[in-house]
């Protein structure tokens, strides 16, 4: 592993795998107390089901799904201190069915931030480089909303929680700061100028064009955020070479996802 200010990473980001028992399901063993969650069946067909601290146990948004976001009561419950509870919900905890939830350390419910010209609450983790960011649109291009990371950011995931829309993907390997991919299909990188007003995010705020995708007016919009960070993490891009020794990708550590 190569050098990193993250001793131990599992401390920060951990997977927990689990089986379903249609009841209610203590979760432990995380190792921390986890303010994303996103859990998928692994034996079964089922949506992908994304929960966080900021919007709040049992508000559900699905990554394979355009969707607003719904209320789930019988879904993820609660975030508990070394894991989370689940209720009886059937995408999330069917009798017998094995699941993974994939779990990442922000900073609890979050707090007020201004850096921008649009006021957002984040949740910030400055260590690992993750950020939870929730706003609201104004469709102004060129409004600026404050990521809290400190460093900037190399993706940026944004779903609009209030209406029926994709999953808005920014990366730094992007070619333009127009390229857009969509996590909701199976589509090609394609250039949208209305996305984030052809302006990279910088070290404290990221900026948005006009589009509903991620800038509705009065919308509200949850954006994941996550930076470099040497040992732990890393974001980049790689070319296929179709051989069964295929492109070899240096990330300076073992993926843990």
């Amino acid at each position: 592993m190569a050098y990193s200010t993250i001793p131990k990473g599992s401390l920060y980001m951990n997977t927990k795998l689990y089986t379903g028992n249609g009841s209610t399901n203590a979760q432990t063993g995380v190792g921390f107390q986890p303010d994303f969650t996103w859990i998928k069946a692994r034996s079964n067909a089922e949506n992908h089901n994304l929960f966080d601290a900021v919007r709040g146990a049992t508000k559900r948004i699905r990554s394979n799904g355009t969707e607003a976001e719904d209320t789930r009561t019988t879904s993820l419950t609660a975030f508990g201190s070394d894991g989370f509870t689940l209720g009886s919900g059937s995408q999330v905890n069917t009798n017998g069915w094995t699941f993974a939830a994939w779990n990442w350390l922000a900073n609890g419910a979050g707090s007020a931030n201004t850096d921008g010209s649009i006021s957002s609450t984040v949740s910030a983790n400055t260590t690992s480089g993750f950020s939870i960011v929730s706003y609201t649109g104004n469709a102004t291009s060129g409004a600026t909303v404050g990521h809290g990371l400190g460093s900037t950011p190399k993706m940026i995931i944004f779903k609009d929680r209030s209406n029926v829309n994709g999953w808005h993907t920014y990366h730094s390997s992007f070619a333009n700061a127009t390229d857009l991919l969509l996590l909701d299909t199976t589509g090609a990188l394609y250039t949208a100028n209305y996305y984030i007003n052809n302006t990279r995010p910088t070290s404290s705020v990221f900026s948005l064009g006009n589009g509903a995708g991620n800038n509705g007016s009065s919308a509200n919009y949850i954006a994941y955020c996550f930076s470099d960070v040497q040992g732990f993490s890393k974001f980049g891009s790689y070319t296929g070479n179709g051989n069964a020794d295929g492109t070899f990708v240096y990330t300076g550590f073992k993926p843990a996802m």
